[in-house]
């Protein structure tokens, strides 16, 4: 009796979670997503009509996608599940990579204990921005973590949220207060942009932002660029690269403000950059296509608010996490470091 009243209430949680996977699936087909042309320059980027593909689905807040050129898979994060998970083109499966992929402790009621940002570095290692324990970390050959910064002058981060890495080692990288457990915890009052050396120099570069998150470089690394998750100001900003790594005076690129305030889903969050310059930013609607100039020449409406993008496979392909969704489109455009 014991023994079938085991297998009932296994078979109970099987269908459950079956049931639980297919309402999932069927949730993300019904999801209209489409693509926005608000200019001329749109068109030799991507087709209006590109299909917006799922390829994931069930994940409770996806972040930080990165392509791995070697193994030729992407990784991204699930923030408050604290996982990253890997999804193979060639299967198309998706299987936990890494878990945890931030905080380490003892379990404990938390929002968003996992990673967030996610890069390759030029050795091909998995550098992390992690929430959980406050720190940027790198993920060695071996599956080991090794800390790359965790503190400024002696004081903990907030919580690293994403990063970019410059040609020369330099990691750029944002620290707002969404991973922290409490605001007991907090030891810097600020919201900072900052700058780690390979010899473990952090410089604060700025403090000026309220939310600093998504970040990029341009394709000649003499721009920073990072976005801003405030609804009240909503903005894409860059500042320009000083010689010895630091920033000059910073400005406004994109106003995302008025799209928030009319409650299109979603804030400046994620980026990527093509080989033109072109930012591939996560924002009110979707994914805003933005010229080096600043002009929005459309989005990719999404449905749903989306936290980040990534390009992949041959340097042609978005992939875009978009609340519990993974999904990609083929671009004209390619990725920045992607062979022509």
């Amino acid at each position: 009796m014991k023994k079938l009243l085991r297998y009932l209430i296994a078979a109970l949680f099987v269908f459950s979670l079956a049931m639980t996977v297919n309402a999932q699936e069927k949730a993300a087909k019904e999801i209209v997503r489409s693509i926005e042309k608000l200019d001329d320059g749109l068109d030799a980027l991507i087709d209006v009509n590109a299909k917006i593909e799922v390829i994931s689905t069930g994940h409770q807040w996806s972040e930080g996608p990165v392509w791995n050129r070697e193994g030729k898979f992407l990784l991204w994060s699930d923030v408050p599940r604290n996982k990253i998970s890997k999804w193979d083109p060639a299967t198309g499966e998706t299987t936990v990579f890494m878990d945890p992929s931030g905080y380490d402790g003892p379990k404990t009621e938390w929002g968003e204990p996992g990673s967030n940002g996610l890069m390759m570095d030029a050795n091909g290692l998995l550098t992390v921005c992690d929430h959980g324990n406050r720190r940027v970390y790198r993920q060695e050959k071996d599956g080991s973590k090794t800390t790359i910064c965790d503190r400024f002058e002696g004081k903990r981060f907030n919580s690293p949220n994403d990063l970019i890495i410059h040609s020369n080692g330099d990691i750029y990288f944002t620290d707002p207060p969404y991973g922290l457990k409490d605001k007991a915890s907090r030891e810097i009052e600020w919201h900072g942009v900052y700058r780690v050396k390979p010899d473990g120099t952090v410089t604060l570069l700025t403090k000026e932002m309220t939310r600093p998150n998504g970040i990029g470089l341009s394709p000649d690394e003499k721009t920073l660029y990072v976005a801003q998750s405030d609804k009240e100001l909503a903005v894409f900003k860059s500042w320009p690269i000083k010689d010895d790594g630091t920033l000059g005076d910073g400005k406004v690129i994109l106003d995302a403000t008025p799209w928030a305030k009319k409650g299109d889903p979603g804030m400046p969050d994620g980026m990527a950059i093509d080989q033109n310059g072109n930012i591939w930013g996560t924002g009110p609607g979707g994914v805003m296509i933005i010229s080096p100039e600043g002009k929005l020449l459309g989005r990719i409406m999404m449905g749903k608010p989306t936290a980040n993008c990534a390009f992949g496979d041959d340097g042609s392909t978005l992939f875009i996490t978009s609340s519990g969704f993974i999904c990609k489109v083929k671009t004209k455009a390619k990725g920045l470091n992607f062979k022509e």
